[in-house]
């Protein structure tokens, strides 16, 4: 499974890309904000784990611009962010958001998450 992780934290991203690898998901690409993901999806990735907050483009309009692409609407999208109110996950779910995780998290949540987005896949 090819993971694409988002987010304009580079200590974020390797906590992330770390908790992958502990896994077994090894197979990773890293972007810093929205338009550097949309560059990056191609027909390899096969999820996308997002923060919300980041400069040039969020984490909600990058879930919306995949959604709105039939190339791409089909790929999950897990949302790892520190946006906790019930407002904000509704947000997202409408969005197109797969699953969603607050931070900080375990990796044994991160974990978690994927294999029910794998399960449903």
């Amino acid at each position: 499974m090819k993971c694409l992780i988002v987010d304009d934290s580079a200590t974020m991203r390797r906590i992330i890309v770390n908790t992958l690898k502990n896994i077994g998901i090894t197979d990773v690409a890293e972007a810093a904000n929205g338009l550097e993901a949309l560059a990056a999806v191609d027909d390899s990735i096969e999820l996308v784990i997002t923060d919300w907050n980041m400069p040039e483009m969020g984490g909600l309009d990058l879930v919306k611009a995949l959604k709105a692409d039939p190339a791409r609407s089909g790929i999950p999208i897990l949302m790892v962010t520190t946006r906790g109110a019930k407002e904000d996950l509704i947000q997202a779910i409408q969005a197109g958001v797969a699953n969603y995780v607050l931070k900080p998290f375990t990796p044994e949540l991160l974990k978690e998450k994927i294999d029910e987005l794998k399960a449903h896949a």
